[in-house]
C-alpha cells in the first residue's frame, strides 16, 4: 500500500492543530460566573447520570470526527496497490491481404467488412493490412491495437465503396494490374524476418497466418507466380487462407482460377472459402485457432491500482455513528 499524495496527511494534520488551538483559545477568553449552591444540582444522581452520559457521547463523537477526518485525508491522499503483472500474450501474427484490382471494384467493399468482422474474433492477435494491384501498399503494420484496426478497416470499407483515388495510391506502380503472386509474397513479407529455423529473430516462435481475398484473375506479367509465392508462404512457415469473391464463376478444373488459388493456400496447410459461403469466416478462424501455439508470458509490467476501499468504508461507518449520537437519547 502507497499513497499516491502523501504530502496532503501533513497539511491535513497542520490544519487540525490550528483548528484546535484556535478553539482552546477562544474557550479561554471566555467569562464565567459562579453560582451559589450550585452543589444542590450537581449532587443530584439524576443529574451525575446525565453528565456521564453527556461526556460519554461527547468522547465517542470526538472519537468518530477523528476517524472522520483521518479517513477522508487518507482517502484524499489516494491509497493505491503498486503490482508487477506478467501478461500471457497470444502468439499469433496475421495479415490481411486485399486485392484491389478491377475485377475485385465490386466486392472489395464487402471484403473490407468480412476482414472487420474477422478481425473482432480475434482476441490477443497482431493484425496488419496490405492491398495490391500491379504494387502493394502496407495499410498498417501489424499490431494489437484493436480500436487502430477496426478504424483502419472501416476507413478502408468506405473508401472502396466511395472509391477514393488517394486510398489505392502506391497500387498502381508497376506493370500490368492484378499480380497476384507478388501481392501474395508482399504480404508474406510483412512478417518479422525470421532465422534458418523459420521463427522470428529474436523472438518466441509466432504462428503466421495470411488471409488473402483475391479473384485470382491475373492481368500481366508477376515477378512471382501464385505457385512461386504459395511456396515463399511455406518457407517462412505461413499458413494462406483464402476468400475467393467468384467462387462460383469457375469450374473445377486445374487449370482454372479458382481450382489454383485453392491448390496454392491448401498446399501452405490454409483453407480455401467462397465469399457467399456463410461458413467462410468461421472456417478460418478455425484455421487460424488450430496453428496457435503456446502462450508466452511478456515483460514484466508496475500496474498502480487505486485502493481507497477501506478509508472511505471507515469514514462512512464513523459519520453514521456521529449520526446516531447526534439524536437525543431518552433516559
Amino acid at each position: 500500500m502507497e499513497l499516491s499524495y502523501w504530502w496532503i496527511l501533513p497539511l491535513a494534520a497542520a490544519a487540525v492543530t490550528v483548528a484546535a488551538w484556535l478553539y482552546l483559545r477562544r474557550r479561554r477568553s471566555v467569562q464565567t460566573r459562579v453560582v451559589a449552591h450550585g452543589d444542590r444540582l450537581t449532587d443530584l444522581p439524576e443529574y451525575r447520570l446525565a453528565l456521564r452520559r453527556y461526556r460519554t457521547r461527547l468522547a465517542l463523537a470526538a472519537l468518530l470526527a477523528g476517524l472522520v477526518l483521518v479517513a477522508s485525508a487518507i482517502t484524499a491522499a489516494r491509497p493505491a496497490l503498486r503490482s508487477t503483472e506478467q501478461p500471457e500474450i497470444r502468439n499469433r501474427d496475421i495479415v490481411l491481404c486485399l486485392d484491389v484490382s478491377g475485377s475485385m471494384a465490386s466486392t472489395d467493399a464487402a471484403l473490407a467488412a468480412v476482414f472487420k468482422d474477422l478481425a473482432k474474433q480475434f482476441d490477443g492477435e497482431r493484425i496488419g493490412m496490405v492491398i495490391f494491384d500491379s504494387s502493394s501498399v502496407q495499410l498498417f503494420p501489424l499490431t494489437d491495437d484493436y480500436d487502430y484496426v477496426e478504424e483502419q478497416l472501416s476507413h478502408a470499407e468506405k473508401a472502396l465503396s466511395d472509391g477514393a483515388g488517394s486510398f489505392f495510391d502506391g497500387t498502381w506502380n508497376g506493370e500490368g494490374s492484378s499480380l497476384i503472386g507478388d501481392g501474395l509474397a508482399s504480404c508474406v513479407q510483412s512478417f518479422p524476418d525470421t532465422d534458418p529455423s523459420g521463427n522470428a529473430a529474436g523472438d518466441t516462435a509466432r504462428s503466421r497466418s495470411v488471409v488473402l481475398a483475391t479473384d485470382n484473375f491475373v492481368s500481366g506479367a508477376p515477378i512471382f507466380t501464385l505457385s512461386e509465392a504459395a511456396a515463399l508462404a511455406g518457407t517462412k512457415n505461413v499458413k494462406v487462407h483464402a476468400l475467393n469473391p467468384s467462387d462460383l464463376d469457375y469450374g473445377d478444373q486445374p487449370d482454372q482460377p479458382g481450382a489454383q488459388l485453392k491448390a496454392a493456400v491448401e498446399a501452405t496447410g490454409g483453407a480455401y472459402s467462397g465469399v457467399d459461403n456463410p461458413e467462410a469466416v468461421p472456417r478460418i478462424v478455425r484455421k487460424v485457432q488450430e496453428t496457435e501455439a503456446t502462450t508466452y508470458v511478456s515483460a514484466p509490467q508496475a500496474v498502480v491500482t487505486d485502493a481507497p476501499g477501506w478509508p472511505l468504508g471507515i469514514a462512512v461507518l464513523a459519520g453514521l455513528g456521529m449520526l446516531v449520537l447526534g439524536r437525543r437519547v431518552e433516559p
